[in-house]
């Protein structure tokens, strides 16, 4: 784990709309699968870098192609609507431990990114999904995607040395 941020903030999802009269809440999720983000409370809302309260999940569940929520303090229609369009956000501390060889997404971002001859890249900024792969954001003399596969282009992630070693050419 990236322990120069342990406390730091991530964001799993926003609050998209309400649901019926009694206080419910659509929920955005950018967790995998979608409705992990029910587990994670506390949940802080935010708008923007502004804190806006923290909310216990109370109950929740897929509906339809979605997701509900239902937060304690949330208990009609227009506090449900106070609350749209701001972000969710937990500590990083709240994420279980990853299994051994497994780490978030989260804790690659702020590494420096080097090749196998020692060439320095850049720092990751964030991942992306896509398709085919999923995709290190990184920033030095300029912007670089860098496909996330293991042992072809990801030699190594070493958290203690704050670093993720690749197979990539400088140039490209």
């Amino acid at each position: 784990m990236n322990q120069s941020a342990p406390n730091r903030l991530i964001t799993l999802g926003k609050i998209a709309g309400v649901f019926g009269i009694q206080g419910w809440v659509k929920v955005h999720s950018a967790t995998a699968p979608r409705d992990n983000i029910l587990r994670y409370s506390p949940w802080r809302l935010r708008r923007g870098d502004q804190d806006v309260g923290s909310y216990r999940v109370r109950s929740g569940q897929v509906h339809n192609k979605g997701l509900i929520a239902w937060l304690d303090g949330c208990d009609d229609r227009d506090q449900a609507a106070a609350l749209v369009g701001l972000d969710i956000v937990i500590e990083r501390q709240q994420l279980p431990p990853p299994s051994t060889d497994e780490f978030y997404w989260v804790d690659l971002e702020g590494l420096t990114v080097e090749t196998a001859a020692g060439v320095t890249l850049g720092r990751v900024t964030h991942l992306l999904t896509t398709g085919a792969n999923d995709v290190l954001v990184v920033h030095g003399d300029r912007e670089r995607l860098l496909p996330f596969i293991w042992d072809q282009v990801i030699l190594d992630v070493d958290f203690e040395r704050g670093r993720v070693r690749v197979d990539w050419d400088p140039e490209f």
